[in-house]
């Protein structure tokens, strides 16, 4: 789930930008997916949407614009290397560039299993609340 305040999508950099006088956070869903609706292949990993430059460029773009993450914590877990393998982010300057911007937001990851988050920014709620959303949504500059 993201939040930013009124994504534009008119220009060809995909720019979402936060103006003040957004009263609330807009609380965006964002998932990949094949074009015959699979998240996942069939052993549970969510690595199957081919990634080019230009989708990697706008997924980093969209991270920019993130004022909060809301994870479960299988993709939690998946993410975290963004920021828990340096050698990851090292390998050209859009992976460094991405992995900048994963790091930026608070994260806020729902498990009844993790007790202690493995990266930084980042808090673990054992369930997740709508009204702790709602009120996320009115304080924050964006969630995701």
């Amino acid at each position: 789930m993201a939040t930013g305040s009124n994504p534009t999508r008119s220009n060809p950099t995909h720019s979402y930008p936060h103006t003040e006088e957004t009263a609330m956070s807009k609380l965006i869903y964002a998932m990949n997916m094949t074009l015959d609706g699979y998240v996942a292949d069939e052993h549970g990993a969510v690595d199957l949407v081919p990634m080019n430059a230009d989708v990697f460029a706008d997924h980093t773009e969209l991270h920019r614009s993130i004022g909060t993450i809301l994870y479960g914590r299988r993709l939690y877990e998946t993410m975290a290397v963004w920021e828990t393998d340096p050698e990851l982010a090292a390998t050209s300057p859009a992976m460094a560039d991405f992995s900048a911007a994963w790091k930026r937001p608070v994260k806020i990851v729902y498990s009844t299993t993790l007790t202690t988050p493995i990266t930084d920014n980042t808090r673990i709620e054992p369930a997740l609340d709508i009204e702790q959303v709602r009120t996320l949504k009115r304080t924050t500059a964006g969630i995701s």
